[in-house]
């Protein structure tokens, strides 16, 4: 049977995002990513892929942390952007986030690199493009996953509630306008990667996602 990305969404996602997709886009998108598992490999594996949506409903997201692809070494990518799953080193990128978290709410951060707890709260943790080819990043950019990612996010922006949009790097930031609802709040900064030494660091994010988050009546989030 051929693979339908719309049907592996979770229904809640597929019913909110439908509007903003072109269908036969998507379709074009789901041969090319069947195409890509069957040749492998390719991360993270498609047990994995809409693990993001499955751990975070549109109605429960309240705060989106937007990443560009999957991690590309085997082991790493589980379907939830910046994250790892226990066992695996935690990445470059992954320790300056909680380097920051440290530094901005003093919290220490998990002892591992799973993010899972995090979006167990309401955090989508998205890529802009959800699939990638084994030790070739990037290799998956600019065949319908973009399209496919800014129809969750204007999904997102549709919400009724406060959400916060993390936007971290030039590629995520090119995002920003895609939220035009004005009870949101977009909070953007330099990529966390150890290549990019200045703009990430006290930033100060997390305080900024407590206080948008507390203002508008939504809780917060347990980062540790």
């Amino acid at each position: 049977m051929a693979l339908d990305l719309l049907e592996l969404l979770p229904a809640e996602w597929r019913d909110v995002m439908k509007p903003h997709l072109d269908l036969d886009a998507t379709a074009k998108l789901s041969s090319f990513v069947e195409a890509e598992y069957a040749a492998g490999p390719v991360f993270p594996p498609q047990e994995d892929l809409f693990t993001a949506f499955r751990l975070t409903s549109p109605a429960h997201t309240r705060v989106l942390i937007l990443g560009q692809d999957p991690y590309f070494k085997p082991g790493q990518a589980h379907g939830l952007s910046f994250s790892v799953r226990p066992g695996v080193t935690v990445p470059p990128s992954l320790r300056n986030v909680y380097k920051e978290l440290k530094d901005d709410l003093g919290v220490e951060p998990p002892r591992n690199g799973d993010l899972t707890g995090w979006a167990a709260q309401g955090v989508l943790m998205l890529n802009a493009v959800l699939t990638v080819r084994s030790g070739t990043p990037n290799s998956h950019a600019n065949q319908g996953w973009e399209a496919f990612t800014d129809a969750a996010i204007k999904a997102v922006n549709d919400s009724p509630y406060r959400v916060v949009f993390v936007l971290w790097g030039s590629y995520a930031r090119k995002k920003a306008v895609l939220v035009r609802n004005p009870q949101h709040v977009v909070l953007e900064a330099g990529h966390p990667s150890p290549m990019n030494p200045k703009g990430f660091l006290g930033s100060k994010p997390f305080s900024q996602i407590k206080a948008a988050l507390q203002d508008a009546g939504r809780g917060e989030i347990t980062w540790s």
